[in-house]
């Protein structure tokens, strides 16, 4: 069943929410692709709250769509009495406080939290390798990559633990994994989902994404979490998302060439059958090349690092979280508490963003990064004047093997940094496969909070193929 139709079915007491729940943490509990951190999933709270929401759904409490549907929930994200480590030493053991808006929403609507997803550490890197608790592996081969940053919100959903997850995007990090593991998640406008309780990365970038076995799935979910917060001054979206199926009738697409030129040839085929099934449904496609293309990366690169480093500064070893044993001094605390309790990747960043962001290279480096910025999301504009999604692979290849990526930057996310540069809404699908028979993910960049017409253009791809999957529970 779909997350939809396993609603349905819980609404007509065809089935109970702790039915549903008991086999979602058995499922967890085996942690098969270590999708999971462990000892999130607490077999007793969650059936216990899986008790209260059926309660609630008899009494007509909650009328939500998703009602007592499963739903994983990113380690970043912050939840009361629930580790939230973001899969790093250095909050090693912090139990927030306060839930993340998303969560209490989340809450009202009935669903049900059954663990935190293992993550890239502070989901930096886009391999699903950096976490404490080890790499996520794929579902479709234990040797390969699940991707990241969100991987194990992306495993857990490929493997059929739950129907739907929450993980959060800073250039790629629900697409990526999405892709690479054969499910489908959205990224939505900037500023649609509140940020508040999600640990900040790249603040001008973060948003908190979904994942799911198809189109509307995600979309029910997108439109329980979306809407204005009086905690998030950049959530302007005023109300929920109300996504409606309309006809896509002189539907314009636009592929740009140049992204397919540099993705390998299975991912290159898929997505250009992709195409043809769009034509075949009577829209128009064009191909034309990316402007700016080549200084999405570096951009993003430049931009993300140094708000890691200005937003990574508070983890000094004495608020909380990680300090260092062997700290004698001041000096000590700052210095060994941040040395041993980041990971190398987080350390990299955390260093090249002090670097572009000094006195001597602001101007160089920094300054010029903003300006691309602005230009890259002016071409967008420009864009979409043409056309109504902009359509790319989502990554230039299939799931790596576990351990390519030596060095933590693989450039996996060419293809997935320039939409959220600009801000813009972007959904990955499976449009077929590729090398070894693993999934090929195909993305739809849609113009500023128009995520409703980029739904509905991808529904018309899922409605006239059979690579997306049915969800979780059965």
């Amino acid at each position: 069943m779909t997350a939809l139709e396993l609603a349905a079915e819980i609404r007509q007491k065809k089935v109970s929410v702790t039915q549903t729940a008991d086999k979602c943490v058995s499922r967890a509990e085996q942690n098969e692709y270590n999708a999971y951190v462990p000892a999130s999933v607490d077999r007793e709270k969650v059936l216990e709250n899986a008790a209260q929401i059926q309660s609630q759904i008899d009494a007509g409490e909650v009328k939500s769509p998703l009602a007592g549907v499963p739903v994983a929930l990113k380690d970043n994200i912050s939840a009361i009495g629930t580790a939230m480590t973001c899969c790093s030493k250095m909050l090693e053991g912090y139990v927030p406080v306060f839930n993340a808006t998303v969560v209490d929403k989340l809450g009202s609507a009935g669903l049900l939290i059954v663990g935190k997803t293992n993550m890239d550490e502070f989901g930096i890197g886009c391999m699903g390798e950096t976490s404490v608790y080890g790499a996520v592996r794929n579902p479709h081969d234990a040797a390969r990559t699940a991707g990241g940053s969100s991987g194990g919100s992306a495993a857990a959903v490929a493997v059929g633990d739950v129907p739907l997850a929450l993980g959060s995007d800073t250039g790629g990090s629900v697409r990526l994994p999405a892709a690479f593991c054969g499910v489908t998640a959205i990224k939505p406008t900037y500023g649609a989902v509140s940020r508040h309780g999600l640990s900040a990365l790249a603040s001008s970038l973060d948003q908190i994404g979904v994942i799911g076995g198809n189109v509307d799935d995600c979309a029910a979910l997108l439109s329980v979490i979306s809407g204005g917060d009086e905690f998030d001054a950049t959530c302007t979206l005023a109300q929920p998302f109300e996504f409606t199926a309309q006809a896509c009738e002189g539907l314009k697409i636009g592929i740009p060439t140049d992204y397919l030129d540099i993705a390998d040839d299975d991912v290159k085929a898929a997505v250009l059958n992709a195409a043809e099934t769009y034509k075949s449904a009577g829209a128009t496609v064009e191909e034309f090349v990316m402007p700016y293309a080549k200084y999405a990366v570096p951009t993003y690169y430049i931009l993300s690092c140094a708000e890691v480093s200005s937003n990574f500064a508070k983890f000094d070893g004495l608020k909380f979280g990680y300090r260092s044993p062997n700290a004698n001094t001041l000096n000590d605390v700052y210095f060994m508490s941040r040395s041993e309790g980041f990971g190398e990747q987080v350390k990299r960043r955390i260093m090249f963003g002090s670097f572009v962001l000094s006195a001597e290279f602001y101007d160089t480096y920094f300054r010029q990064a903003l300006k691309v910025r602005s230009l890259i999301r002016d071409s967008y504009k420009a864009l979409f004047k043409q056309y109504d999604v902009v359509l790319t692979p989502t990554a230039p290849t299939v799931a790596p093997r576990l351990g390519e990526s030596t060095d933590g930057v693989n450039h996996s996310d060419v293809f997935t940094v320039a939409p959220s540069l600009a801000g813009l809404p972007a959904i990955t699908l499976p449009c077929g496969s590729g090398e070894g028979g693993m999934p090929v993910g195909l993305q739809l960049v849609g113009d500023t909070f128009a995520d409703n017409a980029l739904i509905n253009a991808a529904r018309l791809f899922q409605s006239r193929t059979a690579f997306h999957g049915k969800g979780a529970v059965s």
